[in-house]
C-alpha cells in the first residue's frame, strides 16, 4: 500500500519565535531565532572544554569565544534571511518572517549583519593570530551556504560543515594551534557537521512540495521522504561514532572518560527518540523533534563533557594536594 500524503506544518508551529509587541530587540531576535543558539553554542565550549587539557582557559577567553560565536551565527543567520527573503515570501511557512512581512526592512538587516561580522573578526583578533586569519574564511563559508539550495542537493551537508567550524573554532581559540592526535578535531568537526546535516535534512521534510514547485535542491526532494529519512539517520549514526572517537583519542591511555561516554551514550539515545518522531508519512512532531531534542542534545554532552573536565581537575588537585600532604 502506497503511504498516505506527508501532513504538512501549518505556518504557526514554525516556531521558537517570540511576540515581540512592537520590542525591536524581539524583533531581532525573531530575525535570526535566537534560540536556535541552543544548538551549536554548546558545542563551541565543547571545543573549549577538550581544548582546557592541552592549555589554560580563561574567563575573558570564555567570553570572547561566546561572543565570536554569537555574532557569526547571527550573521549566518541574518544573511540567509536577506538572501532568501524573496523565496520565504512565496512560502506559505516562513511568509511571516521579518523581512517578508515588512516588520524589518532589507536596508536595516544589512547593517545588523555587517556589524555582527565585524564584530565577529573583532573578537577572533582578540583571541589569537590564528582564529584572526581564519575568520573571514569562517564567514565566507557559513554565507556561501545560502546560495546552496539553489544548485545541490546536499546543501545540508555544506551547513552541517557551517555548524562544525563552532567547536572547532572554539578549540583553535585556547590553544591556537592543531589537536594532537590531529584527527581527533576532525572526528569532532565531522560529529557535529553530520548531526547539524541531519536534523538540517529532518527540518526540509516540510518543504519538499514547495522546494520542488521552486526548483529548490534537497534531499527529500532528490531522494523522497523515506529516503531522505534514511540518509538523515546514516548521518546521526556518523555523529555517534565520531563522538565515540573523539573520546578515545583524548582519553587514551587513562582511567578517564565515564561522564564523556555518558553523554555520547545520551546523544546517542535522544537522537534514536528523535527520529522516532518522524515519519515519511506524518510530519507533525518535526518541530519537536527539531528544536527539543538538538537542544536536550548538545547542552547535556556539553554537561557531560564538562563534568569530566572538572572531574579530572579535581582528582589532579587532590593528588597534589596529597602528595604535599
Amino acid at each position: 500500500m502506497a503511504p498516505s500524503s506527508p501532513i504538512p506544518l501549518p505556518p504557526s508551529l514554525e516556531g521558537q519565535t517570540f511576540a515581540h509587541r512592537g520590542s525591536r530587540w524581539l524583533v531581532y531576535a525573531n530575525f535570526v531565532k535566537l534560540p536556535h543558539t541552543l544548538f551549536a553554542l554548546p558545542f563551541a565550549l565543547v571545543g573549549v572544554v577538550l581544548a582546557s587539557y592541552r592549555a589554560p582557559v580563561t574567563w575573558p577567553m570564555v567570553g570572547w569565544i561566546v561572543l565570536a560565536f554569537t555574532c557569526a551565527r547571527f550573521a549566518a543567520m541574518g544573511f540567509n534571511r536577506i538572501v532568501d527573503r524573496e523565496i520565504d515570501a512565496r512560502n506559505p511557512r516562513t511568509k511571516q518572517r521579518e523581512i517578508p512581512s515588512g516588520m524589518l526592512r532589507v536596508t536595516e538587516a544589512v547593517v545588523a549583519v555587517a556589524i555582527a561580522s565585524l564584530l565577529f573578526v573583532y573578537a577572533a583578533w582578540r583571541l589569537n593570530p590564528l582564529c584572526a586569519v581564519l575568520s573571514p574564511v569562517a564567514l565566507g563559508w557559513v554565507f556561501f551556504y545560502s546560495y546552496t539550495k539553489r544548485f545541490t542537493r546536499w546543501c545540508h551537508l555544506v551547513l552541517g560543515v557551517g555548524m562544525s567550524i563552532a567547536p572547532v573554532g572554539g578549540y583553535l581559540a585556547v590553544t591556537g594551534a592543531w589537536s594532537r592526535p590531529w584527527w581527533m578535531l576532525v572526528a569532532l568537526a565531522l560529529a557535529v557537521a553530520t548531526w547539524g546535516g541531519g536534523f538540517d535534512v529532518l527540518y526540509a521534510l516540510q518543504d519538499v512540495a514547495f522546494d520542488k514547485s521552486q526548483r529548490l535542491y534537497s534531499l527529500p526532494v532528490a531522494f523522497g521522504e523515506r529516503r531522505a529519512l534514511g540518509i538523515a539517520r546514516l548521518l546521526h549514526l556518523t555523529t555517534v561514532i565520531c563522538l565515540t572517537l573523539v573520546g578515545a583519542a583524548t582519553f587514551a591511555g587513562t582511567h578517564a572518560g565515564s561522564f564523556y561516554a555518558l553523554g555520547v551514550a545520551i546523544a546517542a539515545g535522544l537522537l534514536v527518540y528523535e527520529h522516532s518522531l518522524v515519519r515519511a508519512d506524518d510530519f507533525s512532531r518535526l518541530d519537536a523533534a527539531f528544536f527539543m531534542m538538538n537542544g536536550i542534545i548538545s547542552i547535556t554532552f556539553f554537561v557531560c563533557v564538562l563534568t569530566e573536565r572538572l572531574m579530572h581537575r579535581a582528582i589532579g588537585l587532590y593528588a597534589v594536594w596529597s602528595f604535599g600532604a
